[in-house]
């Protein structure tokens, strides 16, 4: 049958043979063919592990072991083991006057034990650890881990005699002897504490007498006797010596012997060097013995195998938790592993050097590091370049080697770093004001050398649009770096590569486009080149670049008067601040404070204009004119009559206070303030408060084309209330009311009501204006002069979106 078989070509040639093969064997059976019953069984066998169904052989296993000859029983237990399984109800003899059928029935017993027949015949198991023949009681030891894992209630009546194989001389018994005490361990704890106090010695002794021992050609394997009992042995120190002083003092010296004496040129040496190291790391404190394990690991790295530097590493990751100082003595080997062509023993290593640097050492660590990166292969660079940015920002000793070595990676692996960490280097450069120069010049050698990494060319053409006037007049020069020779065109230029860079994304190219407009006033000399550049990008084919161009080129054509305030430096960025955006949460009032504008307007924590138009900025203040109108006055708008063009009528508001719906404060004498007309009634039992944030935030809710009255009777006729919001315990109510004669004002006032007992301080109200309501007031505000479109591409351009750093 067997030749048959291999004599197939395909699987269903195979089918064929084995139906063939299973009928002829049905026929035998139901023949009661006796002289070739355990040959069939054994064919089934065969069968069986090619994967076809024989479930119509399992009552001939069981008339097997019932036969009274050696082979056929053999055969019969074989075939109850492969078979069957523990769910079938089996009798299996265990007082049988021959060993060698007691030793079948243990195997299969061990095998195949159920919970119920490891209770009924843990009896007769325990009587025959105590049998003459060894080989019986090697078996019944290993039955034994069989009953106490299935039914752990039995353990202690294993202890006593499992403790008595522990003295037998016959290698064979004391492996599987040692091998139930040690499951015995796992599953109880009086079990632990019993082995602890009367096994400890005995074992240490066992230990020691094998490692000192001759040679046993019976026993030996590459120069090391019995190197399985050495394991064995070793894991069953390691549980006893677990949380125990006294059982850890015990097996210290033998474990040193072990560790030292042992040779690691061959395999067997280095698994029971694994194991050894194992235990002195999980027994109680022994400074000394901790260091010499951790050698043993350090040996194990400069091994030829790949396994075992791969499990030396694992063991080091370990044992830096214990004792970092003795790991930090094998930095330089684990760097060569680094650098290895495996790739799992790359990875590891580079978690473990991750885990070895602190602040003492994170310059030369990085320094290695980033010197592989120049060289290592492109799948490796994304975790190398990931755990390299991650330990710079965590150990930086400076602000200055921090930008330096992020170049570095930036220039070697631009294109693998996250969108975090360059995010990152921008708050650290924007807040390092002594250091923009320096670095604005560093970027553009980095430009220059490396312009199709990404990351690299987004920093870059941010700072040279922020501090491009430095790099061109070598401002803030350090004593460690060289003049350079950049003219103002040479920074027009690298951002005109940028642009016109065919491998670089969208997200670079607005950056770079920004840049360009915000030189535009720190390069005059250049206001034409840069014109052009903006007006070519009028027909790219992508839209944002296309709607960036038209608004910016508008800008510099028909709005000289706002352009050097919109395109002022950026603020110092808060490095807070920068991980909310990230996490997609919304700044609040308690932790942005509000930006005093001019004419002593506060603005509303929530509001963007302050950030945008950088009026918190040290660097270069705009010059503001005092007014009435705080926002007109910064941005020196003339939107009177005469400024409007032919044929079109203005009405008489602000259009981009109108666009960016921000109320206009009228003079003290003639209008009181947003919280006479936004008045928050007070519950009797619980006041609410209100702050100026809330009540700057309303403004956004009123049409700012003329005064508000003081007295809400002096209004029109009123109209239903509504219920805005309520929950459990806040009401909020608008009642809506419009002035006779004006029928394009409307008046809302809003009441707030405390439904809980409790008090509520600093309440803040604020409102978002929709961005169609934002597009139809400039519509309307523009006429017939502007389309639709065009009023939409104005709405951007207030608004101020592409002046973000992370548009």
């Amino acid at each position: 049958m067997i030749r048959a078989i291999r004599a197939c070509k395909t699987a269903a040639e195979e089918r064929a043979v084995v139906r063939k093969e299973c009928a002829a064997i049905r026929a035998a059976i139901n023949e009661n063919d006796q002289d070739y019953r355990h040959r069939n069984l054994a064919k089934l066998m065969f069968i069986h592990m090619l994967g076809y169904p024989t479930h119509f052989g399992q009552m001939e296993c069981l008339k097997l072991i019932a036969s009274a000859g050696f082979p056929e029983k053999r055969i019969g237990y074989l075939g109850l083991m492969l078979l069957l399984d523990e769910r079938q109800e089996v009798l299996i003899d265990l007082n049988h006057s021959n060993q060698y059928i007691v030793g079948l029935a243990l195997c299969a017993l061990g095998n195949i034990s159920s919970a119920e027949m490891a209770r009924d015949l843990a009896p007769d198991v325990e009587r025959l650890l105590q049998f003459r023949d060894p080989n019986t009681r090697k078996k019944a030891a290993l039955c034994s881990i069989r009953i106490i894992k299935k039914v752990p209630d039995l353990a202690e009546n294993f202890m006593h005699p499992a403790s008595s194989l522990l003295k037998e001389k016959h290698h064979g018994v004391l492996i599987t002897g040692v091998q139930l005490c040690t499951d015995l361990c796992k599953v109880s704890s009086e079990a632990l504490e019993y082995f602890r106090e009367n096994c400890i010695e005995g074992l240490v002794k066992i230990l020691r007498d094998i490692a000192n021992s001759p040679y046993s050609p019976e026993y030996d394997m590459s120069g090391i006797t019995d190197p399985f009992l050495h394991i064995r042995l070793i894991k069953l120190l390691r549980l006893l010596g677990q949380g125990d002083a006294d059982a850890s003092d015990c097996m210290t010296d033998i474990l040193a012997q072990v560790a030292s004496r042992t040779e690691p040129n061959k395999n067997a040496g280095n698994a029971i060097l694994y194991e050894c190291v194992q235990t002195i790391m999980s027994i109680e404190d022994n400074g000394g013995l901790r260091v010499l394990a951790i050698n043993i690991l350090g040996r194990f790295l400069s091994n030829r195998d790949n396994n075992i530097r791969y499990v030396g590493l694992n063991m080091l990751m370990k044992a830096i938790v214990v004792d970092a100082k003795a790991v930090q003595r094998h930095r330089a080997t684990i760097l060569e592993c680094v650098k290895d062509s495996d790739a799992s023993i790359q990875k590891r290593a580079l978690e473990l050097v991750y885990l070895l640097v602190n602040e003492s050492n994170v310059k030369p660590l990085t320094k290695e590091l980033i010197e592989y990166l120049e060289v290592s292969d492109q799948e490796f660079k994304g975790d190398i370049t990931a755990k390299i940015c991650s330990l710079i920002e965590k150990f930086s000793p400076e602000k200055i080697w921090y930008i330096d070595q992020m170049l570095k990676v930036l220039s070697e692996a631009g294109n693998f770093v996250n969108d975090e960490v360059w995010h990152a280097l921008i708050v650290v450069i924007s807040n390092a004001s002594d250091l923009h120069g320096y670095t604005v010049r560093a970027l553009y050698r980095a430009f220059q050398a490396s312009a199709e990494q990404e990351s690299l060319v987004r920093v870059a053409v941010w700072c040279i649009g922020e501090y491009g006037d430095m790099l061109a007049n070598n401002v803030g020069m350090l004593d460690i770096e060289e003049p350079i020779a950049v003219m103002e065109s040479d920074a027009v230029d690298a951002i005109e590569v940028a642009i016109k860079h065919h491998r670089l994304d969208l997200t670079t190219k607005a950056m770079a486009l920004i840049a360009l407009f915000k030189l535009s006033t720190r390069f005059p000399a250049c206001s034409e080149k840069i014109k052009d550049i903006i007006f070519q990008n009028k027909q790219s084919f992508v839209l944002e670049l296309q709607q960036r161009s038209i608004e910016f080129n508008c800008i510099l054509q028909k709005y000289q008067n706002i352009r050097f305030a919109l395109v002022e430096r950026m603020p110092v960025l808060d490095e807070a601040t920068l991980s909310r955006r990230k996490a997609g949460s919304l700044p609040t009032a308690s932790t942005i404070a509000p930006c005093n504008l001019p004419n002593g307007v506060a603005e509303p924590a929530a509001a963007p204009i302050g950030d945008l138009l950088d009026l918190s900025s040290d660097d270069v203040p705009a010059p503001i004119p005092s007014g009435p109108d705080f926002l007109q006055d910064l941005l020196a708008i003339d939107l009177s009559p005469a400024s409007a063009p032919s044929g079109t009528s203005l009405p008489p508001k602000d259009v981009l206070l109108d666009l960016l719906s921000i109320g206009t404060p009228a003079p003290a004498e003639s209008s009181p303030s947003a919280l006479d007309t936004l008045s928050s009634s007070q519950d009797n039992e619980a006041p609410l408060s209100t702050s100026p944030a809330s009540s700057a935030g309303m403004m956004g809710l009123l049409d700012a084309s003329g005064p508000i009255p003081q007295n809400p009777e002096e209004n029109g006729p009123a109209y239903p209330s509504i219920v805005a919001y309520e929950s459990s315990s806040l009401r909020m109510t608008f009642n809506f009311s419009k002035q006779p004669g004006n029928p394009q004002t409307t008046f809302i006032q809003a009441t707030f009501t405390n439904l809980s007992p409790d008090v509520y301080n600093d309440f803040l109200f604020q409102a978002a204006v929709p961005k169609a309501r934002l597009r139809r007031e400039a519509s309307e505000a523009m006429g017939k002069t502007h389309p639709r479109a065009e009023a939409k591409r104005y709405t951007r351009c207030a608004r101020l979106r592409s002046l973000s750093p992370e548009a």
